[in-house]
């Protein structure tokens, strides 16, 4: 990885922090809507449905505002500048984690992160000029790598790895949540301790929040996988309308859309408080 960050220029400090900041606000914005649509499809508050809740319906209902298409601009930039702030942490090693197998593997997590904001970034800004395929479903993109997928010699095979990938990166996400390493990003920040805990408490239930979804979108590509049925595969909607049918699905909807919108808190904090790396 030392070979193709020789390729990349260092950028200066201040654009990397400046992008961070902006990428991590992004991210906030659109966490909380996504919980907060959510939490409405759970109780029939208004007229969202689960499966228009996920990422896409939140392009779309930021679309349908007053001033909608500078406002999902705004927050396609936004996107777009977590991506490449990712991208910066794994190709130019930033966070200093070094080219050992445990260090690699943790850059490697960065671009992949950075790659699919860019991909929500890129759809972002589809929508906003009024691209036709920003209009389908939330869940067409992994039915479409899925289908892909499953064209290839060894398939299933191929489409259950994926299916294992993101639901082990949803049982990190519960894990790097209950292991309290998160708590680095904000530590320290000169918060009074009151609100320091209640902010790390917010955190915690985030994270859990955040890979239940991963873990149940696995499952329906990994159905999808077995199966051999794209059309199993989904995305964060189709897996909020997983749990809406679930029995108490209303409440399990419900507590999984409030710890989305404590995420997407969480992450105006990191945009705040957390110290960014600007070293290469």
């Amino acid at each position: 990885m030392r070979d193709i960050s020789a390729h990349v220029p260092s950028p200066p400090p201040k654009w990397v922090e400046n992008f961070a900041r902006v990428g991590l606000t992004a991210k906030g914005v659109v966490y909380c809507l996504v919980g907060i649509l959510a939490f409405m499809a759970a109780f029939e508050l208004g007229r969202n449905s689960s499966n228009g809740a996920g990422k896409q319906g939140v392009f779309q209902f930021i679309l349908e505002q007053p001033f909608g298409k500078w406002l999902l601009g705004i927050v396609a930039l936004g996107l777009a500048c977590y991506a490449i702030w990712r991208l910066i942490q794994g190709v130019n090693d930033s966070e200093n984690k070094g080219d050992d197998a445990k260090g690699i593997a943790k850059r490697l997590r960065y671009i992949f992160s950075g790659l699919v904001y860019a991909a929500l970034a890129y759809l972002a800004a589809q929508m906003v000029l009024g691209n036709s395929g920003g209009s389908s479903g939330g869940g067409d993109s992994r039915e479409t790598l899925a289908a892909q997928l499953l064209q290839q010699p060894f398939g299933q095979w191929l489409a259950g790895i994926v299916a294992i990938i993101i639901i082990g990166t949803g049982i990190y996400q519960i894990y790097y949540g209950l292991s309290d390493k998160y708590k680095k990003n904000v530590r320290g920040a000169g918060l009074k301790h009151e609100v320091e805990e209640k902010m790390v408490r917010m955190g915690k239930i985030g994270y859990v929040a955040r890979g239940v979804v991963w873990i149940l979108i696995g499952y329906m590509f990994l159905k999808a996988a077995m199966q051999s049925d794209p059309q199993e595969a989904g995305g964060s909607g189709q897996a909020f309308q997983f749990l809406e049918s679930s029995s108490y699905g209303s409440y399990l909807l419900g507590a999984v859309a409030v710890g989305l919108v404590f995420y997407g808190i969480f992450m105006f904090m990191r945009a705040k408080y957390q110290p960014i790396s600007t070293s290469s």
